[in-house]
């Protein structure tokens, strides 16, 4: 449950084309509004790039998927061209530990989420019947899920779905660090203490976990083709394809308390990280997921209001 619960809080149909803007936007869902300008299909072969520089100080920036299939294949010839040489490779910022100063606090918010009622039996009987259909789908007990949280109980369902559909948010993130550590590059990637986080997943209010159940099970039923379809396009550098299959219930996660400030530290550390890679001459790479990367306050809005030049992927 520990490991679900940390995984979480970090050819098919054509993919529909994403509002840039919602019609009405949601102010607890801080990547809801993307900045047009930035959203534009790459020029060059592959996943798409953005460009930061200062001087004669250039990060690299590749947009990647929330979720994708898992061994997923793209072409890597710009990325393994700019591996060559770099500086340093920053990783999205999404592993999570335990501190042992933390364990104490997440094992006790750990108890406070765990039942040995299965969760399912807590649910008015339409939710109870969707719910057990999709566990018995994916072949595990009604035990298995034994939580009093309804967000507990969507992280872990979710979790077992991606990992039985063989998704991954994990990708290409993992093949990206792979990479760079054979060439012997430095690679940053920050870890956040998990112990207030599975707290706030304690404290969220039952509406709020509610919602974030409805889409789980509504990702569960619809199934896997339209992720597999964004990540094709994400492959190909289809930028507003691949955002298609961004919106998934990550979005109400942010009914924890203190989800929102989580979400604004995590965007600041990565945009100090890319800033950091600009005091040095030379080049470096770093992987951002596409909707923090390109949202109105996201990672690439941060660094143009600190003064430094972003280039789009049509401007490669």
């Amino acid at each position: 449950m520990l490991i679900a619960l940390s995984l979480a809080l970090l050819a098919g149909p054509a993919p529909a084309q994403v509002p840039l803007v919602p019609a009405q936007p949601d102010p607890a869902d801080p990547d809801a509004t993307l900045v047009e300008e930035l959203v534009v299909t790459a020029r060059l072969p592959g996943p798409a790039w953005w460009r930061v520089s200062k001087g004669d100080s250039v990060v690299y920036v590749l947009g990647a998927p929330g979720l994708a299939p898992k061994r997923m294949q793209w072409d890597r010839g710009v990325f393994e061209r700019r591996l060559e040489g770099a500086n340093v490779v920053i990783l999205p910022f999404k592993g999570l530990k335990v501190k042992l100063t933390g364990a104490p606090g997440a094992l006790i918010a750990y108890l406070r989420l765990k039942s040995s009622t299965p969760f399912e039996e807590t649910l008015p009987p339409d939710l109870r019947a969707r719910f057990a259909a999709v566990r018995e789908r994916l072949g595990e007990p009604a035990k298995h899920y034994g939580t009093r949280n309804p967000l507990a109980a969507g992280v872990m369902l979710i979790s077992d779905y991606r990992e039985k559909s063989e998704l991954t948010d994990a990708e290409p993130t993992k093949l990206v660090r792979y990479l760079a550590q054979l060439k012997k590059l430095p690679v940053e990637q920050k870890a956040y203490d998990l112990a207030p986080l599975l707290g706030a997943i304690s404290r969220t209010p039952k509406s709020g976990g509610m919602t974030c159940l409805e889409e789980v099970l509504a990702e569960a039923e619809a199934g896997s083709a339209a992720t597999r379809a964004a990540a094709q396009a994400w492959a190909v550098g289809d930028v507003r394809g691949a955002l298609a299959g961004e919106r998934s219930y990550e979005r109400c996660l942010n009914a924890a308390p203190g989800a929102l400030a989580f979400d604004a530290r995590a965007k600041a550390d990565q945009a100090a990280a890319i800033a950091g890679a600009l005091q040095k001459p030379g080049h470096s790479i770093a992987v951002v997921q596409l909707r923090p990367l390109l949202s109105q306050g996201g990672v690439l809005d941060r660094l143009r209001a600190q003064g430094f030049e972003v280039k789009t992927p049509g401007e490669e």
